[in-house]
């Protein structure tokens, strides 16, 4: 059947309603017609300032020319081959590239696969076949993908878990530090030695995996400390710590690896979201003895580490490195945090700004009460913000957490045009 040529947002957004199932949703009702480093212009010619970033992925900007330059001549080589069935020197040097920037001594390994949530599905499986135990253990508010074993990890019901029950077993969930909300770094470490004592025995737990800031979660950054600590309980008992940066990576939080804000080595790493810049790649590193244990054949994908994602990743990462985009990342976060600072003087229901690096969180609570999340002023927010060119999105247990994911590459005018735009809102919601 041919589509009709009727190009307006309320138009697509019909079609769209009778054509997909209303589990896909969406944050914004409009429909995009191009785009270019932070900015999105719609099908009707309307432009928006882009603070999304299509959920922290195009750290690299829309539509980065190497990025671009690099897609269109694999384009002319070759576009598949399953590297499983015949393998190209590009994948190769991908995964070395990631292994010499990955942190910590010991030798590492890396694959591919095509999203985040693949990513921590296989970091499963590696951890299983190295450990030769079961369990898993994620944090309350985590995020790590919708798949039915990720979404199992994932700590949050609505709208991840709801109707989709039951789920896999030996999956089990501890407290995440959130001061804010009553949770110490503390109570959270009890809460680990918990399940240890009424739900799993240690020995049996193959795997504890962390975000170095949850993402979904509410953009809180976990404390270095916390961190030390979970990776001495970890070695203590023969558990592997996997760390998903598959938000935070890639320069998200001023490093190429968020975890390396600590002096910690991960035992197993998962990538997604920026590594390919807007293409379909993830990556799961690790040490390389840990990374052996799965048997040939155990590990791989039909399109994963497709030859043009391949190609962009090694863009993304030269862009990264020759743009300075972990430095600039850090000078984001110091400009946001400086407007914010300023703005919570003014706000009484800005109660916390979160960041590391660019990846920026502000919690809203009425009065400043963390007993009164404020989701109506973060919704209303998102709706008005989009109205006057500005697209933002929210996140948090409690739904009242604006996070701010701009492109690394994002001009200082247009940074400040949008915090403007923010600032106008909530003057006109205070």
């Amino acid at each position: 059947m041919k589509h009709t040529s009727n190009k307006t947002n309320e138009a697509l957004l019909q079609r769209r309603v009778e054509a997909l199932p209303r589990g896909i949703s969406y944050a914004h009702g409009i429909m995009a017609e191009r785009a270019l480093n932070a900015e999105i212009w719609d099908v009707e010619g309307n432009r928006y300032i882009d603070f999304c970033a299509g959920i922290a992925v195009v750290n690299t900007g829309h539509c980065h020319p190497k990025v671009i330059a690099a897609v269109e001549a694999q384009l002319k080589q070759f576009n598949h081959t399953c590297f499983q069935v015949v393998g190209y020197e590009s994948y190769i040097s991908l995964a070395e590239r990631l292994n010499k920037l990955a942190p910590g001594p010991t030798p590492k390994k890396t694959f591919f696969m095509n999203s985040g949530a693949e990513a921590v599905e296989n970091a499963v499986k590696v951890a299983r076949a190295a450990t030769g135990r079961s369990g898993i253990i994620a944090f309350n508010g985590a995020f790590h993908g919708r798949t039915m074993f990720s979404v199992s990890m994932t700590g949050k019901i609505d709208p991840y878990k709801k109707d989709f029950g039951p789920f896999p077993a030996e999956v089990y969930h501890a407290p995440f530090p959130y001061p804010l909300h009553g949770i110490s770094e503390d109570d959270a470490i009890a809460g680990l030695h918990n399940l240890f004592k009424y739900d799993i025995e240690a020995k049996r737990v193959a795997a504890i995996f962390v975000e170095p800031v949850q993402g979904e979660g509410g953009y809180i950054p976990a404390p270095p400390s916390f961190l030390k600590r979970l990776r001495e309980i970890c070695d203590e008992h023969g558990i592997l710590l996997v760390v998903d940066e598959v938000q935070t990576g890639i320069g998200r939080c001023g490093k190429i690896f968020a975890i390396e804000h600590t002096d910690i080595e991960p035992d197993i790493i998962t990538l997604a979201k920026g590594l390919g810049g807007g293409f379909t790649l993830s990556a799961i590193t690790g040490k390389a003895h840990i990374m052996d244990a799965a048997q040939p054949g155990g590990l791989g994908s039909t399109y994963a580490g497709n030859p043009i994602t391949i190609a962009a990743a090694h863009a993304v990462l030269d862009v990264i490195e020759e743009e300075q985009l972990c430095e600039r990342s850090m000078q984001i976060g110091n400009q946001l945090r400086s407007r914010f600072a300023k703005m919570q003087n003014k706000f009484s229901f800005i109660s916390e700004i979160r960041n590391l690096g660019a990846m920026t969180g502000i919690e809203f609570c009425h009065d400043n009460d963390p007993q009164k999340p404020a989701a109506d002023i973060a919704n209303a927010l998102k709706t008005e913000a989009a109205k006057r060119g500005l697209l933002i999105l929210n996140c948090g247990v409690y739904g009242n957490v604006l996070r701010i994911m701009v492109p690394l590459t994002i001009s200082d005018a247009v940074l400040k045009e949008g915090i403007d735009i923010i600032e106008s809102v909530l003057t006109t919601l205070s």
